[in-house]
């Protein structure tokens, strides 16, 4: 009896000195240094931030934290529309290159999309995991398998990593590109370190970097609103952003994943000339009902008014029905952006295309900015019983 309870004693105190050491050292292991720099107008020394003053609070409406909402989802108790568990999805094996001023674009699900022009492919954002989260067994699960088979996908050339968000870098996924392609890789700062734990380079570099990738082809790192966390102490140890390459027949932009804030990235990715195609972000924006945007990530309203602010001939809606990340319906993204942009009256299209189908986009044309839509009048225009229905 003796013997055991000093057994007892012994193990209880090796807990308590193991969860000493835990409270002391867990929180450092995953709060990474990332990146090491100078003081700049979204970089304090040892965190970025949004230079706009928009906000970036990540914490949910309604005085909802983060942490009752990922109970609800954990419980099946949050009150979210039921989404299928799998969506029927035709996969395409892509040609090998797009030559001259063609561009060919096939949506592989969430925020990975393959463009092929100027006789390049370019992946952005690869996530082919199953669920999208850490160690590949936490996080939301896929709803479609990709539109492309990994072994199917032609030679890629140029990655895109718009921050380090488990949705948004998934380091299998790139490891399986680099053992198979050797792409270049561009991302933003200290997105570097994490993707190198994959053993996979990268060229990482600020806002308004150029990164050269073939002759008239480059890689302009562009500001979006948004943040950046692997974990929950490491938060904005690593920058966000969007990019526009350089192309044959006008400019690719790729949002990544990003809140309105200021608009004024959307007019910085334009200066650097004509948008033939945007690819931007109109899933994820809901999280009470009727909400139409969060500080950090935009819904179909903002994407139309980025797209128009850009003067993009093609705009192309993405990180939508893959992985459900928040609260709105499966389909609710691609039917509130068509009622959107009925209302806006664009004269130019911005749209959805499925999982896996190849879309051809046309030579850049006008590039006009159409007149802005006022907004009291737009949120008018959607009160219809259709729009309300929408959840």
């Amino acid at each position: 009896m003796i013997r055991a309870l000093k057994w007892a004693g012994t193990v209880l105190l090796w807990l308590v000195v193991a969860l000493c050491l835990a409270v002391t050292i867990v929180p450092r292991f995953l709060d990474r240094i990332y990146y090491r720099g100078v003081v700049t107008d979204h970089f304090d020394g040892a965190r970025f931030f949004n230079p706009d003053d928009a906000g970036d609070d990540n914490r949910l409406p309604g005085g909802r934290s983060r942490g009752s909402f990922i109970w609800g989802q954990a419980t099946g108790q949050d009150g979210r529309p039921e989404w299928p568990t799998s969506v029927a999805v035709a996969q395409s094996k892509p040609p090998a290159r797009v030559m001259g001023d063609d561009m060919l674009v096939t949506w592989i699900g969430h925020a990975t999309v393959l463009v092929q022009a100027g006789g390049i492919n370019i992946l952005t954002d690869p996530i082919y995991a199953e669920r999208a989260g850490p160690f590949g067994i936490f996080g939301p699960q896929r709803v479609t398998r990709p539109g492309v088979a990994f072994d199917d996908l032609p030679k890629i050339d140029l990655v895109l990593v718009s921050h380090n968000h488990y949705d948004h870098l998934d380091k299998p996924t790139l490891k399986r590109l680099w053992e198979r392609d050797r792409p270049r890789v561009v991302t933003s700062l200290g997105n570097d370190s994490v993707i190198a734990q994959a053993g996979v380079p990268s060229v990482a570099v600020d806002w308004g970097g150029r990164v050269p990738v073939a002759p008239g082809i480059d890689v302009v790192v562009n500001r979006n609103h948004h943040w950046g966390s692997r974990w929950f102490a490491d938060r904005n140890r690593a920058l966000w952003s969007s990019f526009v390459v350089t192309l044959p027949g006008g400019n690719l932009f790729f949002a990544g994943d990003t809140g309105a804030g200021d608009y004024r990235w959307a007019d910085e990715a334009r200066s650097y000339g004509p948008v033939r195609l945007a690819l931007m972000p109109i899933g994820a924006f809901r999280f009470v009902p009727g909400q139409m945007g969060t500080a950090t990530h935009i819904g179909p309203i903002d994407a139309v008014e980025l797209f128009r602010r850009m003067g993009a001939s093609r705009g192309i809606g993405i990180h939508w029905g893959t992985y459900r990340l928040s609260s709105e319906a499966y389909d609710t993204p691609p039917r509130l952006l068509d009622a959107v942009t009925a209302c806006a009256g664009l004269p130019r299209s911005i749209d959805t295309v499925a999982i896996g189908v190849a879309a051809r986009i046309a030579v850049a044309g006008d590039q006009s900015i159409a007149p802005p839509t006022d907004r009291a009048a737009l949120m008018a225009c959607l009160d219809t019983d259709a729009v309300r229905a929408m959840r």
